[in-house]
């Protein structure tokens, strides 16, 4: 990573070849954004009854704080409003939603301090996406809901951009991730064990964090290595994050290069069209996918939980 682009008025097609190589793109709120972040607030101010979100976590018992979480978090993410809106944002920033898949958006939360610790609230290690069955051309959408201050950011790590980590990642496969780890999410000693992460130490010193008014938007490659912020500013940092990926790119295997990632299965079947929500076709996920394990689920089966 040598650029960050701001406000970048590239076509898509150079700007996924320049996210394929390394760089960052970071755009200023836009109506889309703003249209999707104050929906999640929203919700989020409903879940809370009353509460400031951003300081329930000190009024609330740990039981309490993730019991609300495990409501709210689901309903984000299953409300077919925040498709529509993660659709009209891709469209405002030049995606062909008929090329461009995408997966569900997501809501995350971490509380200052490290409280109430578990896998809803996780500030997550050191990783690349591609440690955990990601496509190489997977594209990662990142938006806080209120506004960023660094000690709350999202960690970028510049100099393992090239540089192979030691990790965990051959011994995960989505598939079993899906049947198994997903159900360990509560449970945050578990849920951490059951995720690749680094296996060797990481040089912290050497980041990048970039800060945003809410709505604001961070794009990358699913092959960087980042991080969340270990959370010292005073209040519940809330966001929300997806990602996507361009069929003509998977087809042709374009993306990102690989340098440490070994996880097994695909993510491939978790993607909708922009334009209609159809699924990859299973040839295209053919390409990508592996018989390694039996035991496990193609797809995430919330019902299961």
């Amino acid at each position: 990573m040598d650029t960050i682009y701001f406000d970048s008025a590239l076509k898509d097609d150079v700007r996924r070849k320049l996210l394929y190589e390394g760089q960052l793109f970071l755009y200023s709120p836009r109506p889309a954004s703003n249209a999707l972040c104050e929906f999640a607030r929203r919700m989020i101010q409903d879940a809370f009854r009353g509460l400031d979100p951003t300081s329930a976590q000190f009024e609330l018992s740990t039981e309490q704080y993730i019991t609300i979480l495990s409501g709210l978090k689901p309903r984000f993410v299953h409300d077919p409003e925040s498709t529509k809106l993660v659709q009209a944002l891709l469209a405002e920033l030049g995606c062909d939603l008929s090329k461009t898949y995408i997966d569900v958006p997501r809501l995350k939360s971490i509380p200052h301090g490290g409280h109430h610790p578990s896998g809803l609230t996780f500030a997550i290690h050191p990783h690349r996406d591609t440690w955990y069955s990601a496509p190489f051309c997977q594209l990662n959408w990142w938006l806080p809901i209120h506004d960023l201050v660094a000690a709350s950011a999202l960690a970028f790590h510049p100099r393992y951009w090239n540089q192979p980590v030691l990790n965990g990642s051959s011994r995960f496969n989505h598939y079993r991730w899906n049947k198994y780890g997903r159900k360990a999410a509560a449970q945050m000693e578990q849920y951490v064990q059951e995720q690749p992460k680094p296996e060797e130490p990481i040089d912290l010193t050497q980041q990048i964090r970039p800060v945003t008014p809410a709505g604001g938007i961070l794009l990358f490659s699913g092959a960087q290595l980042h991080s969340a912020v270990p959370n010292t500013s005073g209040r519940t940092r809330f966001s929300i994050d997806f990602r996507t990926l361009h069929i003509d790119d998977a087809v042709a295997k374009r993306g990102a290069r690989n340098i440490d990632s070994a996880a097994t299965g695909t993510t491939l079947r978790d993607f909708r069209r922009g334009s209609d929500l159809a699924s990859i076709p299973p040839d295209i996920v053919t390409l990508y996918d592996d018989e390694t394990v039996k035991d496990g689920d193609l797809i995430f089966l919330p019902s299961k939980l």
